[in-house]
């Protein structure tokens, strides 16, 4: 599972999800890549389930790179616990993510594949996604 090594902090606030993202929102590394199209947060489980749709289809063929890194940890206090007594435990790690973001990038496979495994890496995803090409203008509905 994606985690920080060392954290300044152990524990992190809310924050809230404004805006669209101006950073990653364009396909810099590989051919075909898989877009936010709402924002939200991504837990390291759902990362690495996309990751293993992704490498599956990828290969020795092809290249993936992961645009994403779970760096906020999301804290969870027990079940029947009264209110009081502090912030609760950390219970996993979380990528906030912005729309336009782009997520995962594939190269070296078919256009047809590459959509197929991103599609299928869309459905593990909790956000509404889109397949987007590195030429300017051309975009792929997904999910």
């Amino acid at each position: 599972m994606l985690m920080p090594k060392k954290t300044k902090y152990r524990k992190q606030q809310k924050g809230r999800i404004r805006g669209r993202a101006h950073r990653g929102n364009k396909i810099d590394f590989g051919e075909i890549g898989l877009q936010a199209l709402e924002g939200g947060r991504i837990t390291a489980r759902q990362i690495e389930a996309c990751r293993l749709v992704l490498t599956k289809f990828v290969r020795k063929h092809g290249k993936m790179w992961i645009r994403i890194f779970p760096d906020k940890p999301i804290t969870k206090k027990p079940a029947e616990t009264r209110m009081g007594k502090g912030k609760g435990a950390v219970e996993y790690w979380a990528a906030v993510v912005r729309p336009g973001k782009v997520l995962f990038e594939i190269e070296g496979l078919e256009k047809k594949v590459a959509e197929r495994a991103l599609t299928i890496a869309a459905s593990k995803l909790p956000i509404k996604t889109r397949v987007i090409t590195r030429e300017e203008g051309i975009t792929y509905e997904a999910v």
